[in-house]
């Protein structure tokens, strides 16, 4: 059974203004382990709410591009937070990375045709998050864990996340504490951008 990552960074978001949209940067958190040459990072997150979408496309980037999509409606205006309740405009502010759940088989050599693409809402919305319009996203509390990451650059696809996966267990010292068959691929970057910023985690088993 698989258990949801939880993200929630322990130190006040960066803000960082283009054209059009506000990013919030999530900052790196307080208990980080830097190992070896970097190979990895162990980080520990907190509690949080994030917004959920599974999709179930065809190939890897169709996923995760509906489901980007699906979620940018959410951010920027089909929430309730335009609501009496709120008192405030639809667009609830970007933030990053946005992580994609994937799962694969035992072999870890085939991704799962599921994929969850996760959206981390803003700290003003922690409390009380809005409301999405779409049903097929939903909000959930992904508790506190300890994640163990690793950062890679270029496209995300079937090839190259097996590939991510592969490495990241050669240079973990006991890959076995991690949850198997589930990771989480997150993206700083959007899924079409060419020069994507990207990294796998890997979740410590509770």
């Amino acid at each position: 059974m698989f258990v949801l990552l939880p993200i929630h960074l322990w130190h006040t978001p960066v803000y960082i203004k283009v054209p059009q949209l506000t990013v919030h940067v999530r900052p790196e958190p307080l208990c980080l382990s830097q190992c070896g040459d970097v190979l990895y990072e162990k980080r520990h997150y907190e509690k949080a709410h994030w917004a959920c979408i599974t999709v179930h496309e065809d190939t890897y980037k169709q996923s995760i591009c509906y489901g980007f999509m699906k979620l940018m409606r959410y951010i920027c205006q089909q929430n309730s937070s335009d609501s009496w309740l709120f008192m405030s405009c639809p667009y609830l502010g970007m933030t990053i990375p946005i992580l994609t759940v994937i799962r694969t088989d035992e072999n870890h050599s085939v991704l799962s045709s599921d994929v969850t693409v996760a959206y981390y809402l803003p700290t003003e919305y922690q409390a009380q998050p809005p409301q999405p319009s779409d049903i097929e996203i939903s909000l959930e509390e992904w508790p506190a864990t300890i994640v163990y990451t690793r950062a890679f650059a270029g496209a995300t696809n079937e090839v190259t996340i097996i590939n991510e996966i592969r490495t990241m267990a050669e240079v973990l010292d006991s890959p076995a504490i991690c949850v198997n068959g589930s990771f989480i691929v997150a993206g700083y970057k959007h899924p079409e951008a060419v020069n994507r910023q990207n990294e796998i985690w890997f979740l410590e088993q509770p």
